[in-house]
């Protein structure tokens, strides 16, 4: 399948299950646990998706999506969040800047996020 994704967040539980539920799929699952490492491993890299936290110490999820947007402005952030609520203005500046991104509500289950995540790299039939 030779495809690679990043996931972005600071919660352990959420990068591991990431890892756990595409272990089989082919799709290679890089992981950053702040927004300065997962734009490090974007700068050295390159990843056919992302997933990004919002609620972050240090560099939050709209400021990452920023700087991702500088460097990438064509790869599919989804950013993982429940907490979208309080970052709502951020994310009404990033869009009327034309930054695409879509949102998902945590928690995702492994199932969802295998079906999400082959989906959107291969196109839906193809899980």
């Amino acid at each position: 399948m030779d495809k690679r994704i990043i996931v972005i967040d600071d919660q352990i539980d959420i990068r591991n299950a990431f890892e756990l539920a595409l272990e089989d799929t082919g799709i290679d699952v890089a992981t950053a646990e702040s927004g300065r490492a997962g734009l490090k491993r974007i700068q050295e890299n390159s990843y056919d998706l992302v997933y990004l936290d919002l609620k972050m110490p240090g560099m939050n999820g709209i400021e990452t999506l920023h700087a991702i947007r500088k460097m990438n402005p064509t790869i599919p952030v989804y950013i993982i969040t429940a907490f979208h609520g309080e970052f709502m203005d951020g994310l009404l500046e990033a869009q009327q800047k034309g930054y695409e991104f879509e949102l998902l509500k945590k928690p995702l289950e492994m199932d969802e996020i295998r079906q999400i995540t082959v989906g959107i790299l291969n196109g839906p039939t193809s899980y």
